[in-house]
């Protein structure tokens, strides 16, 4: 691929997430505005045990989000005082459960399969979110909000449109370092990383194919709408379908530029804990999909 494809291929996806970003920050920052931050910690608070992971997940799984722009929405469950449990399974599900990836999981691998797969990741995801809760993992988050603290003066003489665009352009600005070098990365693999190279590593019944795609998935970043073409091509060039599975779920689930916005909010071995959980979850579908299809 020449360096005018790869460049149009980055500069698509930069402004995707960009735009993204901005749009979803404004809208967090603006419903924070309206609706008291207590009153939001309360709703999310009042399911006990189980059913707050259950409306976490749930809540992930209608939100047609990709990865990166699940950022600025958990900022702002995080910055209300949302539990730290529920609001990880949203994190987990989000990317993994929205409508966009069912419906082309459907188109590509029929509703057996797909059906397989949603009740994998939402059993996952609640329980990811319950086990990191279990280990007191939110003692590793770091502070930062989608607000900005502002003056009595500032709040009164600004329209809540006003501010809902300041504290947007804000965030942007204390990340976008992190989704330049990601997105970058991610393009960089995906532009000059030839599907001969994946195919050769993770086909057949190779043992390593399954864990060997899901390392793979976790740095290829592109839009989900390509992502399945992709897949399509590698099983038509001889790659399992659990190999496959691994794949796709570590290219949504975590690709190098949500890790490094990730670093933003959570510190070294909350962040390793989300790898891990993500590469866990690949594989073990990857697995499943295996001996089951």
């Amino acid at each position: 691929m020449d360096f005018y494809s790869f460049f149009k291929n980055f500069l698509i996806i930069f402004t995707e997430l960009m735009l993204l970003f901005l749009v979803i920050s404004f809208l967090v920052s603006w419903l924070q505005q309206i609706i008291p931050e207590e009153k939001i910690k309360n709703i999310l608070s009042r399911p006990k045990g189980w059913k707050g992971y259950l409306y976490g997940t749930a809540l992930g799984s209608i939100t047609p989000f990709c990865s990166c722009s699940t950022i600025p929405i958990l900022a702002g469950l995080l910055s209300t005082g949302a539990p730290f449990g529920p609001a990880m399974s949203f994190l987990i599900a989000s990317p993994l459960l929205n409508p966009i990836i069912v419906v082309l999981l459907w188109s590509l691998f029929g509703w057996e399969w797909t059906l397989m797969y949603v009740v994998v990741m939402f059993i996952a995801s609640m329980l990811i979110g319950m086990l990191w809760s279990n280990f007191k993992l939110e003692r590793h988050l770091k502070n930062i909000s989608v607000r900005r603290k502002r003056s009595t003066q500032e709040v009164v003489l600004s329209s809540k449109w006003r501010i809902a665009g300041r504290d947007a352009w804000s965030f942007f600005l204390n990340v976008l370092p992190h989704l330049f070098i990601g997105v970058l990365i991610g393009a960089v693999i995906y532009s000059y990383v030839p599907e001969t190279f994946i195919t050769k590593y993770a086909s057949g019944q190779n043992m390593w194919a399954i864990p060997l795609s899901a390392i793979i998935g976790i740095p290829m970043y592109v839009r989900i709408e390509t992502l399945f073409p992709i897949s399509g091509a590698l099983i038509s060039n001889g790659m399992g379908l659990g190999a496959v599975a691994a794949l796709i779920i570590g290219g949504a689930g975590a690709s190098i530029p949500e890790v490094l916005l990730l670093s933003k909010l959570f510190k070294k071995k909350l962040l390793f804990a989300f790898l891990i959980s993500i590469f866990s979850l690949a594989v073990i579908t990857g697995l499943i999909a295996e001996f089951i299809f």
